[in-house]
Order: C-alpha cells, then structure tokens, then sequence
C-alpha cells in the first residue's frame, strides 16, 4: 500500500535564488571576514614584527579557549549552528577588529590635532574605542536577529552571539597587546613586565571583560524578544548597547585616566560583582529553559511527535550525553548524531511552543513549528534505521489501515495548514482500492476533517512512535493514553 508523507522530501536540489543565498552568500561572507583578517594581521605585522605576532597568537590562544569553551557550555541545551557561531567569532576577530583599528587610530590622530599633544590616548581609549568597537561587535548581532531571527530564544543565546563575537574580538586584540610587550620587554624582563605580566592581567584576571561588555547588549535583546511590548522591544536593545559601551568606556578610562588605584577600584567594586551577578544570571536562565523543557515535552509526546518513554531523557543533560553515548556504541556515529539534532530539535520545539503560549513568538510562529516537526520526524528516521535500532513495539490493529490515509493528517494543534493538499487519490492508496470499513482512535475518517475549530479537541495518543536507543540500564516508560477532550495550550 502506497502511502506520502505530509512532510516535504527534503532532497538535494533547491531553487536558484534559494542555492545562491545559501551558497554564494556564505562564500563571500568567508571571502571578506578573510581579507579583514589578512589585514589586520599585516598592519600589527608592521608594528610588532612577526615573531611577536606568534608569540602573541600563541599567548592568546589560552584565554579564548576558556571564554569559547564557556559559552558553548551555556548553550548545550539548544545548541546553536556551529556555521553561525564560527561566522560571529571571524566577524569580532576580522571585521570588527579592523574597523576598529582604523577609525580609533584616525580619532586619536584628530584629538592630537584638535586638542593637544597627550589628548589622543584620552579620546581614543574612553570615546572612540567603547562607540566603535562595541558598535561593530553588536553590529553582527543585530544582523543576524534581522536575518535570521529564527535562531534566537531567549537570554541564552543573545549572550552566546554576543560572547563569541567579543571573543574572537578580544583574541585578536591579545595579539596584539602581547606582541608588543614581546617587542618590547621580552617574556618577563623589562620595565612593563613582559608577555608575563600582560598575560596575567588580560589573560587570568580579566579574559571575560569583552565578552561581559557585550553580553549587556545581548542580555538586552533576549529580554526585548520575550517582551510583548512594542516599546520594550527596542528600547531594551538601545539600552542594552548603552550599558556596554559605558562599562566599555569606565575599564577603559580607569587604566588611562586613575592609573593603578583606579583601575583597581573599578575592577573590584563595579567588574567583579557584575560578573557574578552575569553568572548567577546564566545559572539561572539554564534552570529556567529546563524548567520550560519539562513543562513543554509531555504536551509534545502526546501528540505523538516524540514517545513517552523518551521524556525523562530529554529533561536532563546527563542522560542527553548517556543516550547519545550508548546510540553511538549501538549504532554508529551517524545514530548518534541525527540523536542529537533530534534532541536539539525537540528543544527547539519546546521553546517555541512555550513563546507561542505567552504571545512573544511573531507572526511567522507556525510557520517555523511546522519546519520544527519536518526536521524532529526527520532526524527521528535517520535515528530509528541505524543498524540495531528498535523497532515499532506497537503495530497497528488488523481491522485498522496500517498506513494513515492521504487526507490532511489529524491535527492535534487545531490550526489548519496554509499548504494546500497534495492531489491524487483521496486516501493515498492505488486507485480502485477500497479502504477498511473502520479507521482507528488517532485516524480522523474524510467524514470528521476537519474538527470544529471551536473545540480544538487532541486526539488519543494511538500507537506511540517507538523509543530510540537509550542508555544501558534505563527501563522504558508505559505509554499512557492522553485524557479525553485535551487542548492544546497553545493558542
């Protein structure tokens, strides 16, 4: 027996303009981030020298493996595009970097002109500097909240965005700071201390503070997202780029202007405690999204998109990694990877059933649940054929077709799709043939599409999907029926 899936194939070939915006874009985007970078590296080349560029890369490169390693760390829950994540971090090391360079080197040429010899160090390090660097480092972040505004949920990911673009920015600006002192005092001879001395200072005590300027920007754009107020969306962003480019601008003016006294103050009174209150804020925001998670799965099993068993699994990030662990050893890495876009899709979808359910989700909101399910139902296949793999626990009824029919598939939502029907035969099988006299519980008849809107009843769970693999050691949940006459809490 024939049967279509309602979901689209998701082939190989695309339309034109669609392959040019998602190949030739990227590919230029790449193209210019390199030349940023080329010339970033020549111009600190032609003041430092190239050893002390190495030197300095190498140095560099401990403090922005601890900053990265952070925020990939906040962001194991729904983790994002690594293609996005490396194109924000290339964008703070390549593009905001040089911009930065040329406009604060023309601002303090201008100050030494305007006001004074000894003036273009002042201008440049607490005017100049916090404007143009943090404006280029939240510039890819407002980019991409216009572009791909998808990517967002929440404070989570404003911050992740936001840290990596200050990271990759920080790393080159550590090039640069310890390849001079290279250049100039050795490692850990000299007036200044060396690479040492420079290293302790940016590197140990302060490797955090541009990505803690910038996250103020995206904390701002996490909250305006999950705000129903019109004001509140852009107001909180602008106020949020005011934070940052102040704090920006007060570490800086306290190591040119207070010398060691102030820089000291300000480090201990205003740096340290906001970023404990930052990492009180990211504890928290992880507690909230499981919270979320564990609110949201149960409504998405009984739909029949996920299997019961499964939810006690996605709630917890141990037997997340325990899961795709034991898929791995069962089946193989390529199981074990489609396990974790599905587990990073149901997350997804948990997220934005929560934001529909509070009004903040957008006009675009069903659209992006139905791509949401396409992908789970995908990656939930990709999972179930790996070698070893269980199968359908529960087969149909014998009097029941074992393949649903072609007519638009119950939908548990209430909402109605804006796709039309794919033609053909009205229940997806061979012309001429007659289907059973009886359809099953979850298996709405042509007669009964669709429900009255008004009701939007939830149909009977009917035979679950079948668990993926789970850890050693872990018994599979019964599969309840869902209560009769259930709605669906999103609106």
């Amino acid at each position: 027996m024939a049967y279509s899936s309602p979901y689209p194939p998701a082939g190989p070939f695309l339309p034109a303009g669609q392959q040019r915006r998602g190949v030739l874009l990227p590919v230029l985007g790449a193209v210019a981030m390199g030349i940023c970078g080329l010339v970033v590296l020549g111009l600190v080349g032609s003041q430092i020298g190239v050893m002390a560029v190495l030197v300095g890369a190498v140095a560099a490169l401990v403090p922005v493996a601890v900053v990265v390693g952070a925020f990939l760390w906040l962001d194991r829950w729904e983790p994002e595009p690594p293609r996005v994540l490396l194109a924000a971090f290339g964008w703070g090391a390549c593009v905001a970097t040089l911009s930065a360079l040329i406009i604060n080197s023309t601002a303090k040429m201008a100050a030494e002109e305007i006001l004074g010899a000894g003036s273009g160090d002042v201008v440049s390090a607490v005017l100049s500097a916090p404007l143009v660097e943090e404006g280029m480092k939240v510039a890819f972040l407002f980019g991409l909240l216009w572009i791909r505004q998808r990517e967002f949920d929440g404070v989570v990911d404003g911050m992740v965005y936001a840290g990596m673009t200050a990271a990759g920015f920080a790393f080159t600006e550590n090039i640069l700071y310890f390849g001079r002192a290279f250049a100039e005092s050795g490692m850990v001879a000299g007036a200044g201390g060396g690479v040492l001395m420079v290293f302790v200072l940016r590197g140990l005590l302060s490797p955090f503070a541009h990505p803690l300027f910038t996250a103020m920007t995206g904390i701002a754009v996490g909250l305006a997202l999950n705000s129903r107020s019109g004001a509140a969306r852009v107001l909180l962003p602008v106020g949020g780029f005011l934070a940052s480019v102040g704090l920006h601008a007060l570490w800086n003016g306290s190591a040119t202007i207070g010398g060691g006294i102030g820089f000291i103050l300000v480090y201990a009174v205003i740096m340290v405690p906001l970023f404990v209150a930052t990492a009180v804020l990211v504890v928290w925001q992880r507690r909230r999204e499981q919270r979320v998670l564990a609110a949201e799965l149960p409504g998405i099993a009984q739909r029949g998109w996920i299997a019961h068993s499964e939810v006690g699994l996605l709630t917890s990030l141990s037997t997340r990694r325990d899961w795709r662990t034991a898929v791995r050893r069962l089946s193989g890495p390529d199981a074990s990877k489609a396990v974790a876009t599905y587990q990073a899709t149901v997350t997804g979808l948990a997220f934005l059933r929560a934001r529909m359910a509070r009004g903040t989700a957008g006009a675009g909101a069903w659209q992006w649940h139905h791509d949401l399910v396409t992908v789970l139902v995908a990656a939930r296949g990709a999972a179930m054929a790996g070698p070893g793999a269980p199968r359908d626990q529960h087969p149909p009824h014998p009097q029941h077709p074992p393949h649903p029919p072609r007519q638009p598939p119950p939908n548990p939502l209430g909402w109605h799709s804006p796709y039309p029907p794919r033609p053909g035969p009205p229940d997806g099988r061979a012309p001429g043939h007659q289907p059973p006299p009886q359809w099953g519980p979850h298996q709405a008849g042509p007669a009964g599409w669709p429900p009255p809107p008004a009701a939007r009843p939830v149909p009977g769970p009917g035979p679950p999907p079948a668990s993926l693999p789970a850890p050693p050691g872990v018994p599979p949940a019964p599969h309840p029926a869902g209560p009769p006459g259930t709605t669906d809490p999103v609106p």
